[in-house]
C-alpha cells in the first residue's frame, strides 16, 4: 500500500513577515531597509548586518535584478515536490543589493543563464499566499 505524497508546504506569515506577504498579494516586493546605513537587506532580516540596527523599516524594491546563481533539481528530495522535477532554485541579486532565493518562471530550465536580467512576478502558491518568482526580461 502506498501513501499519497503530502501537500506542498506553504510559507506562513507571522507578525514580522506580514508586511512582506501582504505586499506580495498586491504585486509589490518589500525588503527590510536600514535607515542608519541607507541600505536594503533581505526581507527576512531582523537586524542590519552592518551596524546591528534592530529598527528596520520596510521599503519597496524595484523587483529588478540579475541571476546570481542557480541549480536545476532533478532528484525527488521530498515527496511534496515529486510533480515539480526538474525545477530550478535560483538566487537573484536585486538591483538594491540583497540576494534572494526563488525560482525562474516562464523560461525552460535549459535556457536559464547566469547574469540574465529578471523582474519579479507574484505567484499564488495556494490558499491566497503570494510569493515573488522571477521572469527573464530583455
Amino acid at each position: 500500500m502506498t501513501t499519497p505524497a503530502p501537500g506542498r508546504p506553504l510559507p506562513s506569515s507571522d507578525e514580522a513577515s506580514a508586511p512582506f506577504f501582504d505586499a506580495a498579494k498586491d504585486g509589490k516586493l518589500l525588503l527590510r531597509y536600514c535607515s542608519k546605513c541607507d541600505r536594503f537587506l533581505g526581507f527576512d532580516r531582523e537586524l542590519c548586518d552592518n551596524c546591528f540596527n534592530y529598527n528596520l523599516d520596510w521599503k519597496a524594491a524595484s523587483g529588478k535584478g540579475t541571476i546570481y546563481t542557480f541549480a536545476i533539481i532533478h532528484q525527488v528530495i521530498t515527496p511534496a515536490f515529486a510533480g515539480e522535477v526538474p525545477y530550478n532554485v535560483t538566487y537573484v541579486e536585486l538591483a538594491e543589493g540583497p540576494r534572494i532565493k526563488s525560482n525562474i518562471v516562464g523560461t525552460p530550465n535549459s535556457e536559464i543563464t547566469m547574469d540574465a536580467a529578471v523582474e519579479a512576478v507574484f505567484e499564488d502558491v495556494g490558499e491566497g499566499v503570494f510569493v515573488p518568482k522571477f521572469k527573464i526580461v530583455g
